[in-house]
């Protein structure tokens, strides 16, 4: 098989990439190891920043993101006995929108259906080749046991952090960082309506909590606990025992519903960059090159500023043999990589319990001042609602 560019792993980046290469008039072909069903499927992250949303919009993908997902203004910040309400539109005049990662793989699988686009689904054995070279390519074995080789102009990795294209990129070319944080976050799904209108950050003594949503009918909510928790000690009822602690239930009147759980994980929390995001002909992007614990609600965020910055990039490589575009995209792109998960970090240090009484400190010192402050309530407003893509 021959294409102008390979991409690697079918999730929302590599799906997005193709679907703006396709409108640069540029054809590309998708390799995934997991079936349609798996991806779309799989649960992660639900707040969109108004970039992406943007983005989505002016290619074509906001119509049903504009009927069923739901724009919110901002954010609740609490701890024992206070709740405040920052308002990033008053802040800095831009939204986010409540719409699963699950919509939008499945916004653009259809899409990309519709456009005819070749993508192999459920295959083995994905191995890049030559990327130091101008003819670099793809083998794997398909879903039928064949096996294939993918010759192209370029390869992207947006496969995730246990994809082959991280560590195609020798180990000499390359620096990475990674923060392993002492805790992790237990998640839930459950069918009831959300018993606030905006998600609910909490800091507690018992430990982190989080009140998000899906839908009307859907809530998201989690809980810090340690790492290497077994999901199997955490019965339904200590789950909702525990987020009605520390999300305040009966405080000034507010109340936590309950609800049958379909749906229970436990998330370890990490960071982790890989720099440069392009070697040779391989260009990484999404998870490939960065993670961000969810915190901040900037992993999908960042994966579709990726692609926004590739695409073009890519598209006058191709067409034009103008690397201009490519030979700049890891420093642009790292950027906001770095910005991100600065803010990831910060988030999540300011409002998971430490076992250290001096951080404890620092922590409700921090939340007063955002409390208190304009200007802090808009640094953290600008940097949740999303930086401009190329920022």
């Amino acid at each position: 098989m021959r294409t102008p560019v390979a991409i690697v792993g079918a999730g929302p980046a590599g799906l997005l990439l193709s679907h703006l290469l396709d409108l640069a008039g540029v054809e590309s072909v998708l390799v995934e190891t997991r079936s349609r069903e798996y991806v779309e499927a799989r649960i992660r992250a639900g707040i969109l920043e108004q970039s992406t949303v943007d983005l989505l919009r002016e290619t074509g993908l906001g119509d049903r993101l504009d009927r069923e997902g739901d724009e919110h203004r901002g954010i609740y910040l609490q701890w024992p006995e206070e709740r405040h309400h920052l308002d990033f539109v008053d802040l800095v005049g831009r939204s986010v929108t409540v719409y699963g990662q699950t919509e939008v793989t499945k916004d653009l699988g259809k899409a990309r259906e519709a456009a005819g686009q070749q993508i192999h689904y459920e295959v083995t054995g994905t191995a890049v080749h030559d990327i130091e070279t101008d003819r670099p390519y793809v083998t794997f074995t398909d879903a039928d046991g064949v096996q294939q080789r993918l010759d192209a102009d370029v390869v992207v990795g947006c496969d995730g952090s246990f994809g082959p294209c991280r560590t195609a990129i020798p180990d000499a070319a390359k620096q990475t960082w990674e923060r392993t944080y002492p805790y992790s976050w237990l998640g839930v799904l459950a069918d009831v309506a959300p018993s606030t209108d905006e998600l609910i950050y909490a800091w507690h003594p018992d430990g982190f909590a989080m009140h998000s949503m899906r839908s009307a009918t859907v809530s998201r909510l989690y809980l810090q606990v340690p790492n290497g928790t077994d999901i199997g000690d955490w019965s339904d009822e200590r789950i909702w025992e525990a987020l009605a602690t520390r999300l305040g239930h009966g405080q000034d009147g507010w109340t936590l519903t309950p609800g049958p759980i379909t749906d229970k994980s436990v998330l370890p929390m990490r960071s982790f960059v890989q720099q440069p995001m392009r070697h040779g002909r391989l260009f990484l992007a999404g998870d490939a090159a960065h993670i961000v614990p969810p915190t901040g609600a900037k992993g999908l965020n960042l994966a579709v500023a990726d692609v926004a910055l590739l695409a073009p990039a890519l598209a006058a490589l191709v067409r034009d043999k103008d690397f201009t575009l490519a030979d700049a995209y890891s420093d642009t792109a790292l950027r906001r990589v770095w910005r991100c998960t600065h803010f990831s970090w910060w988030m999540t240090t300011m409002l998971h319990r430490s076992d250290d009484p001096f951080d404890r400190q620092l922590q409700l010192s921090q939340l007063q001042w955002l409390a208190r402050s304009e200007a802090g309530r808009a640094g953290l407003a600008e940097n949740y609602a999303g930086l401009p893509i190329g920022f």
